[in-house]
């Protein structure tokens, strides 16, 4: 499972790639203008992520709008939310304000921090991308 960790935070950043490590390759972007472009550079060479955990408070350009641009470029390329890469929302933010926005521009999980490998492997097979 190809996996892209966008996250700001070091630490953080080395606990999801060391959780995901047994579920295959796992790229890092530091924030969302990273993450956007990483993900049109996968999507034109036919090689999509599977899987994107996404931070919302990040530099210059935070998670929400990376994930309505990473819909955005998905789209385009004729490929619908249902069938593009399962975007988690990995983040401290837990209002029902910052919840609703990012499953409004369709996030597919949404896990608050500090992330449990149980809750991240839970969410990871409830949207079938491990057994």
């Amino acid at each position: 499972m190809k996996t892209l960790i966008v996250e700001d935070d070091f630490t953080n950043r080395l606990l999801l790639q060391e959780f995901l490590r047994v579920h295959g390759p796992s790229h890092i972007a530091v924030n969302g203008k990273e993450a956007v472009e990483a993900v049109r550079l996968a999507l034109a060479a036919g090689e999509p992520y599977r899987l994107i955990c996404l931070d919302i408070m990040m530099p210059e350009l935070d998670g929400q709008g990376a994930l309505k641009q990473i819909r955005a470029l998905e789209q385009a390329k004729g490929v619908w939310s249902t069938a593009g890469a399962k975007i988690v929302m990995t983040t401290a933010l837990n209002s029902m304000k910052d919840i609703n926005a990012a499953f409004g521009s369709l996030c597919d999980g949404y896990l608050v921090k500090p992330i449990a490998k149980t809750k991240l492997f839970e969410t990871l097979r409830q949207l079938n991308l491990i057994n």
